[in-house]
């Protein structure tokens, strides 16, 4: 009884340690694509770059405000402070030219700083090609926005904020 129980736990832990060597093995090996793109030096930083420049030049303000870069759409907010108020500017543009859309309906629901809502429909600007609204508000503190375009049914929305 003791021979023939030596001889298959001996196969077994030589089956066993075998079978660890090899899960060891190929998980190292799952943890070595660095190594593989050190091999290849040249070409994986410029395709990375490349990548980056390409997000990164569409996702630059235009207008030196906050973007967000939905689907094919490019939005951009802008506020500037006012004697009167924020004139609120937003600028709708399109596809990889950043073409301006000049036939959308924009909402701006703008959550105020003591938590009350104000809706606020922006008017299409043709000379400076951005949709515009004047905000009364002057109180002190973080504004929240979201704005909704809606271009022949089709919804895009962006959130901003601002402090004043």
């Amino acid at each position: 009884m003791m021979r023939s129980r030596s001889v298959p736990s001996g196969v077994s832990l030589k089956s066993n340690l075998l079978v660890i060597g090899v899960l060891f093995l190929s998980a190292c090996s799952t943890n070595t694509p660095t190594t593989t793109s050190t091999n290849t030096p040249a070409a994986t930083p410029a395709a990375t770059k490349t990548e980056t420049a390409t997000k990164s030049d569409h996702s630059k303000p235009k207008k030196g405000g906050q973007v967000v870069e939905t689907g094919a759409y490019h939005l951009e907010f802008v506020p500037e402070k006012e004697d009167s108020g924020t004139h609120l500017d937003f600028y709708l543009l399109k596809g990889e030219a950043h073409e301006t859309v000049p036939n959308a309906q924009v909402t701006a629901q703008v959550q105020l700083p003591d938590g009350t809502q104000k809706n606020l429909d922006m008017k299409y600007d043709a000379e400076g090609k951005h949709y515009a609204v004047l905000l009364p508000e002057k109180a002190a503190g973080q504004y929240q926005v979201k704005i909704t375009a809606d271009i022949g049914g089709e919804k895009v929305n962006g959130r901003f904020s601002f402090n004043k």
